[in-house]
């Protein structure tokens, strides 16, 4: 496990060679039980990839240790941070690198209390959003013997589909609070009103999803502020940052931030999906809690998993954990951090260069997203360059730029150079 570097506070893990991720990655194949002759699996539900067209002899497969890890299809159900639970003992290798991949998260990036925070790697963020939503859910119910209609959902009419979809889900009733046009933030009057309106329809206890990056803006939430008004009430309520898409670039952007950290006491999990700006496969959303909170969601009837099973998904590949565990470690603390400060820089050049074209937008200045104001040039103009609107069913208000690793700076020169030409000298529609 990566250890804290000389101070505490200071994000830090080594960097490994191609060589060194490859072998550790086959060490814990070989600590897995193969489904192979030599191995009487009888019990399991599960094979290898069918050989048919996933053969396990292509001989690249001894320097991909994410493919091989593929093929050999390991099982990841249950949670393997807590210690007091069992687990599936045939694919105990991958999972051990699974469980280190939680710790370096939480405890690097997210700056938590060594060996203080359980969590998993879920489908994506919408998993990982949705089970804050059960723990908390049942977190209330069990603690304080609240019944499902006295549980609000609160998030900002700018937080992810997936809020909605969860409360639909579970059952919660959805608080949506307001935000300002211009500047994205939760506007003040909107929470005390919205908050005020709920209690007196029988809400008593409050789960919050604060933005860390909004999917369409890159707004950060201010989770100080928001929670401020929750203690002055004295309501009792669980905060879930949502850090999908800021989740891997906002710890490195803006180091010196303890709110959006396990440091700040008020949070107690995180959502982060590495296939954003990690650049992993799709199915590599992360999902961290303080300890003493998954056990809500412990799922007793799963009696024939050794341990049970604490997630929503069940059943997961080995492969997405082993993905951004080998990423994390190719580039080390210090490569990422060059890497998301070099993408930020191109950001702020961009906007830079807007600004000197009179370009109305928002931006966050430690996230990579820029919003762009309707009706500053074509909407075909906006497709031409694959900018995405704010709706694709009502009239169009923003237009979305994320500068990934792909964007690279020509890609920008040439759009710059375009919009310059293009700039209110076409309809809008």
């Amino acid at each position: 496990m990566a250890k804290k570097h000389l101070n505490d506070n200071i994000m830090y893990w080594e960097r490994y060679s191609h060589d060194k991720i490859k072998d550790i990655v086959h060490q814990a194949l070989e600590q897995n039980t193969p489904y192979r002759d030599s191995a009487p699996v009888l019990g399991i539900p599960a094979s290898y990839l069918d050989r048919t067209e996933f053969y396990d002899d292509a001989p690249f497969l001894k320097d991909a240790p994410f493919m091989k890890t593929m093929i050999e299809n390991p099982n990841h159900i249950g949670c393997h941070t807590l210690d007091d639970a069992g687990h599936i003992d045939m694919f105990a290798g991958t999972q051990q690198i699974e469980k280190e991949l939680i710790q370096l998260i939480a405890e690097q990036i997210f700056k938590g209390e060594p060996n203080q925070q359980d969590g998993y790697v879920a489908t994506g963020g919408t998993e990982a959003n949705i089970q804050a939503m059960w723990v908390y859910r049942n977190y209330f119910k069990k603690k304080y013997q609240a019944k499902t209609e006295e549980i609000g959902l609160v998030y900002s009419e700018d937080s992810h589909y997936s809020m909605p979809k969860g409360a639909n889900l579970l059952e919660l009733s959805s608080i949506i609070l307001q935000v300002d046009e211009h500047t994205r933030a939760i506007r003040q009057q909107s929470l005390i009103e919205k908050i005020t309106e709920a209690r007196a329809q029988g809400i008593k206890y409050f789960i919050v999803v604060m933005n860390l990056s909004t999917t369409m803006y890159g707004s950060v939430d201010d989770v100080e502020r928001v929670t401020d008004f929750f203690e002055k009430e004295k309501l009792p309520y669980k905060v879930h940052a949502d850090g999908a898409f800021g989740g891997f670039i906002y710890p490195f952007t803006n180091e010196k931030d303890p709110l959006y950290s396990f440091q700040n006491p008020r949070i107690s999990s995180f959502t982060i999906d590495g296939h954003k700006m990690l650049q992993t496969p799709y199915g590599t959303g992360l999902f961290l809690i303080r300890k003493g909170f998954i056990q809500y969601v412990k799922t007793e009837e799963a009696q024939y998993i050794p341990g049970k099973d604490y997630t929503i998904c069940g059943s997961r590949s080995g492969a997405n954990a082993i993905s951004i565990w080998m990423l994390l470690r190719a580039h080390g603390s210090e490569g990422l951090k060059i890497k998301m400060q070099r993408i930020n820089e191109r950001t702020t050049k961009l906007c830079k260069r807007l600004d000197e074209l009179g370009v109305k937008y928002f931006r966050n200045p430690h996230i990579n997203i820029i919003a762009i104001k309707s009706g500053q040039f074509s909407a075909r103009f906006a497709q031409k360059y694959h900018l995405v609107a704010d709706s694709y069913e009502f009239d169009v208000k923003w237009w979305k730029i994320v500068v990934m690793d792909h964007v690279k700076q020509g890609i920008l020169d040439k759009f710059l150079l375009d919009l310059d030409a293009n700039l209110n000298t076409e309809p809008t529609h």
